[in-house]
């Protein structure tokens, strides 16, 4: 069984699974009978870490997400809407918002899930704590997590260090050799991920890839996915197909 409840997401038994980046955990379902999907935004970031990662091995991850309101699910995409229409006939300031505790049509909310003691959200630890499992090691993740007024598609605004220096160009041919991945980056002909861009879309795509201004062994990137395939249901067949390749190899 593929789970996506966060019941069974951080088991220390449950595997947790991106096929790109984990598959050899697929077979530890013998154990539990159940792979867990992990959170959207994980999955999308962690296909686009894994291969930098082996090539200038990862010493730390910052991330902030732009997360789209079918995180939230129906209803939350319906107040967007009636909130636009509101808007729209002037009487936004009488809308309600049930699904989010602030107005969401032309607002962002840094908050998605209740916050911890720490001051982190529980949106924001699961990205720290899934990374951890998925990529098999600690690196240390601090991830600022906000809801914007899209319908559809998560993007991430992705800085990341490495022990080694890290060249773009080169960086981008990686990226462009890793599965299930598309590079969009020519900002000359304002080309690079965007939410409007993914929506139905089985990638990840990733563009805005350029160094950081100071530090040569610092990446900057931005990641784009359609968060109802990407992360959740296109990485649950993916998790099916890897399972039934595997089952032919025995």
């Amino acid at each position: 069984m593929i789970d996506n409840t966060s019941h069974f997401r951080m088991d220390a038994d449950v595997p947790l699974v991106v096929p790109e980046v984990n598959p050899v955990d697929i077979a530890l379902w013998e154990k539990t009978g159940v792979i867990a999907n992990p959170n959207c935004s994980t999955i999308q970031m962690v296909q686009a870490l894994k291969p930098l990662d082996d090539v200038y091995t990862l010493t730390r991850v910052d991330v902030s997400t732009y997360q789209a309101t079918s995180g939230a699910g129906k209803t939350a995409m319906e107040e967007l809407v009636t909130q636009m229409q509101d808007f729209f006939a002037f009487k936004l300031s009488e809308s309600e918002h049930k699904a989010f505790n602030q107005q969401i049509a032309l607002n962002v909310i840094p908050q998605i899930d209740v916050f911890t003691e720490n001051g982190y959200t529980k949106e924001e630890m699961k990205m720290l704590n899934e990374t951890t499992k998925i990529m098999h090691r600690e690196i240390p993740l601090s991830a600022t997590c906000v809801r914007v007024p899209t319908l559809r598609g998560h993007a991430e605004a992705v800085t990341l260090t490495f022990e080694k220096n890290v060249d773009a160009d080169e960086a981008r041919e990686i990226l462009k050799k890793a599965p299930n991945l598309v590079v969009v980056d020519n900002p000359d002909e304002a080309l690079y991920p965007m939410p409007s861009t993914c929506v139905d879309m089985n990638e990840t795509f990733v563009g805005r890839i350029r160094n950081d201004v100071y530090a040569k062994n610092m990446l900057h990137l931005f990641v784009v996915a359609d968060n109802l395939r990407v992360g959740a249901a296109t990485n649950a067949v993916r998790i099916a197909q890897k399972w039934v390749e595997m089952q032919g190899d025995k």
